[in-house]
């Protein structure tokens, strides 16, 4: 057998691409080996590395409300429906915009006010309802959003898409661009890191949604779970050491790095700094996990919940914990919005899990100096309609999927306290005023920890992606 016929017999298809694909193997060898001043050269080939500017925000802390919560319960005040509670909705308002397939059967659309009071609060005079005390005492801290709208009308591509900017899976998370881009400022934690509310059901969460997409394997999200093993399989096996662990990975190394100079491939190296992560990981991750030597006071702030492990209160401290070791995206996702029926009992419950523990996460973020570089996030993938799904009466109503106008509202670095930005119709079915798209809002995120979202590309099957794919604008109104 000639050498020539041998040697290709040893190679895939994606390692011979990999060695003479205009050395892009070696690039990707150089961002795992230095992340943060090869990404210049690897992703955006001839664009400065980043951040391009000075950033705002060294950190985000996304609380990701799944399900979509009502912003006519919550944020949007529409005293007009008060007055024409059960009369249809008007055809000049709907102007045939589609309905889903929950809807589409209905042959009457009661329109259905809010049962919650709204009150202004603040120097702001923002509006909030009743359901959210603690929050609408920090109206003055937020930034609100009134005219986010998105083009998904179900839950699993409108979640695709404002996490990954894209309604079809596949593509990276917000947090693995964020950590491709700028790297970790702590090496002994993931940079991106996902705490999912337990026992709270509702639209299914996949993976995906913090995957890493086409970029390479380690910035896809870290996934902390409640209990003894927050991270699953890091323990060593009962009979192995520390010691033996480490003798065994530099061993694996050696190996590992010997077919890596064979074949050049660059995932053989991204295996070994994986590897050298989860073994830091084994005493970085216990100790951010105790929150045994947080003070009283602190648990009195964030709620009675905080102290059993895996409730959004619990998270929400936990996520403090981890901006202050320097992670760059905590994703908290809390499931359970999703009322298509019997909304006012099942939103209440929601708003009482989570509106003492988000006010107590700004507080403390406030009063560490925190906040001043930590960007805070919270909503979902799109609202709700304005008429009853299904049958209206006097305090109990449903409501469908609205992807036409929602509300967000943002906090920290960067962007404008006690401030509203954009206005919904008097029937908060159509925006007036402002309007946010998800890929204007990813950019401006993307803004505030100082990238542009234009030049922040990757080069994946011949194509340059970008998070907001072909469109997206800063909105500069918000930004302080």
């Amino acid at each position: 057998m000639s050498e020539c016929h041998r040697y290709t017999q040893i190679q895939s298809r994606k390692d011979f691409l990999t060695r003479t694909s205009l050395g892009f193997g070696s690039l990707g060898l150089a961002s795992l080996i230095n992340p943060k001043p090869s990404f210049g050269s690897e992703t955006t080939t001839f664009e400065s590395a980043l951040p391009h500017f000075v950033p705002k925000a060294k950190r985000v802390i996304y609380l990701f409300q799944n399900g979509a919560p009502s912003q006519l319960e919550l944020f949007d005040y529409k005293p007009l429906l008060e007055d024409m509670v059960g009369q249809e909705l008007p055809e000049s308002v709907r102007k045939g915009q589609r309905l889903t397939g929950m809807t589409a059967g209905q042959t009457s659309f009661p329109l259905a006010p809010s049962i919650f009071s709204f009150t202004r609060h603040g120097q702001s005079g923002a509006w909030m309802s009743e359901l959210m005390p603690h929050t609408a005492e920090l109206v003055d801290e937020l930034c609100f959003i009134r005219t986010m709208y998105t083009e998904a009308i179900n839950h699993d591509p409108a979640s695709s898409f404002i996490q990954s900017g894209s309604q079809f899976p596949g593509r990276p998370a917000i947090g693995s661009w964020i950590d491709y881009g700028l790297g970790s400022e702590n090496e002994d934690l993931p940079s991106f890191i996902v705490l999912i509310t337990r026992n709270r059901f509702g639209q299914p969460l996949y993976s995906r949604l913090w995957g890493n997409g086409f970029l390479p394997a380690k910035h896809q999200g870290v996934e902390f779970r409640s209990g003894e093993e927050p991270v699953l399989y890091l323990k060593n096996p009962e009979g192995v050491s520390r010691d033996d662990r480490r003798s065994q990975l530099d061993v694996l190394a050696q190996l590992q790095q010997g077919q890596s100079q064979r074949f050049n491939n660059p995932e053989i190296e991204e295996r070994i700094s994986q590897y050298e992560m989860a073994f830091r990981m084994q005493t970085s991750v216990p100790e951010i996990a105790d929150i045994s030597n947080e003070p009283e006071h602190i648990f009195d702030l964030y709620g009675p919940e905080c102290k059993t492990p895996g409730t959004f209160a619990a998270n929400c401290l936990l996520a403090r914990r981890l901006a202050e070791k320097g992670v760059r995206f905590i994703q908290l996702y809390h499931r359970g919005w999703d009322h298509h029926d019997d909304l006012p009992p099942k939103i209440k419950n929601q708003a009482r899990d989570t509106d003492q523990p988000t006010a107590a996460l700004l507080i403390d973020l406030k009063q560490r100096g925190l906040l001043d570089d930590t960007l805070v996030i919270w909503g979902g993938e799109f609202g709700r309609t304005n008429y009853s799904q299904g049958d209206l009466t006097e305090d109990n109503y449903g409501r469908d999927h609205h992807p036409k106008c929602f509300t967000i509202w943002m906090a920290g670095a960067g962007v404008k306290k006690g401030f509203t930005y954009g206005q919904t119709d008097e029937f908060s079915y159509n925006i007036v005023e402002n309007p946010v798209h998800i890929h204007d809002f990813q950019a401006t995120l993307m803004h505030l920890l100082g990238i542009d979202h234009e030049r922040f590309t990757y080069k994946y099957q011949g194509r340059r992606f970008r998070l907001t794919d072909v469109h997206g604008k800063v909105i500069k109104d918000i930004l302080a």
